[in-house]
């Protein structure tokens, strides 16, 4: 007898629910973008197979990008190519672009990824000629909920793998050789998501990135952008490598900033603060603080004045960023007039400040405005 719970779910029904939730269960499990070379080494060694091999399969997976048939690859010998053609080895991320767009200016692009199970993620291609920056996503929506940003409107979905972020840079970069000739200098997490909301595997994501024998980015290059997830910034500030923090502010104040980003109310600004004094006692770097300037909301001389006064002592660079439109928030950018007094505060309080150009507005790759949007339209 059918189970009563069932309802009028027919088998069809039932086997789509199974395979999506087994890909998900494999997303889990993570890809060969994944494992670091040591994790490639030990890997190898569990199944019986010489350590030795983790060069050229490393290589060929983080160097060379092969991304089909590894087992075929230049290097891979027999040993590995008998190992990969197992039910027991990772496989290479199967992520899909589902969509492509193009900025006018030539160089900027943002990809749509489709994930083993059905998630989709955004990445962007930004820069100029000799120094490309791929902006990587690290979560399927965000849990942070910021008013003003495409992802926040989404809500959360889950975490991505460290190969399911490392695969973006992979996909970025490929596109940039064969486009331009050319590979990528810098990587910012700032996509979709709260990188460190997922921590560890964006550290064993950027660990990989940053290995010179793969990708080789130094992680000087490498930017991680939090909403003021203190606690991650506090294990960012132990963590070995030395990567650039950049903090968003957008409010000078509990009772403004919390208007704008709901988690303030879990990590007030005065412990965000004290959190980045922190950081940069231990680092020995400098915090980039990012403000959103909205029109009529966060952008008069009072605010600028504030922000100052916030910031003093601090070894900071203010990042001026003229609010991106989204379908979601009713605000509006502040005008250029507003822009330049607000930055002429920063400065002559002795806080070295920059107005971000914005790139890749008429493909809504800005800041603050990736979002699965055909997921939406749907």
């Amino acid at each position: 007898m059918r189970d009563a719970t069932l309802g009028s779910i027919s088998s069809y029904e039932l086997r789509l629910t199974f395979l999506k939730f087994k890909a998900r269960v494999l997303t889990m499990v993570d890809s060969l973008e994944g494992y670091s070379y040591g994790a490639l080494e030990q890997m190898l060694s569990s199944a019986g197979v010489n350590p030795v091999h983790a060069k050229p399969l490393f290589s060929a997976v983080q160097r060379r990008l092969v991304s089909k048939d590894l087992s075929a690859a230049e290097g891979i010998l027999p040993p590995v190519a008998r190992w990969l053609s197992t039910g027991n080895a990772p496989v290479l991320c199967p992520s899909k672009q589902t969509d492509c767009r193009p900025s006018g200016d030539g160089f900027t692009e943002k990809y749509m990824l489709r994930l083993a199970d059905g998630a989709e993620v955004e990445a962007v291609r930004m820069g100029f000629s000799g120094r490309f920056t791929a902006c990587l996503s690290t979560q399927v929506g965000c849990a942070m909920g910021c008013v003003f940003c495409a992802t926040g409107q989404m809500g959360f979905s889950r975490h991505l793998t460290a190969g399911e972020i490392v695969s973006q840079a992979h996909h970025v970069e490929r596109g940039l050789r064969e486009s331009h000739g050319e590979r990528l200098r810098n990587i910012v997490m700032m996509g979709m998501g709260e990188p460190l909301h997922n921590f560890e595997p964006v550290m064993e994501a950027l660990g990989i990135i940053t290995d010179n024998r793969g990708l080789n980015i130094g992680p000087a290059r490498v930017a991680i952008s939090t909403v003021g997830h203190i606690p991650g910034i506090l294990k960012l500030a132990r963590h070995p490598k030395r990567y650039s923090l950049a903090v968003s502010l957008h409010g000078a104040s509990d009772e403004e900033r919390g208007k704008l980003i709901p988690v303030n109310k879990k990590w007030p600004l005065a412990d965000l603060i004290d959190a980045c004094r922190e950081y940069t006692e231990i680092k020995r770097a400098r915090v980039f603080f990012a403000w959103t300037l909205i029109g009529g909301v966060n952008d008069s001389a009072d605010h600028a004045f504030r922000l100052a006064e916030l910031l003093k002592g601090i070894d900071a660079h203010v990042n001026l960023i003229p609010l991106n439109a989204t379908e979601g928030y009713g605000g509006e950018a502040t005008d250029e007039t507003n822009v330049r007094k607000f930055q002429d505060i920063i400065q002559a309080s002795g806080l070295p400040s920059t107005v971000r150009q914005r790139r890749g507005i008429d493909v809504a790759a800005g800041c603050g405005q990736l979002k699965a949007s055909r997921l939406i339209k749907r």
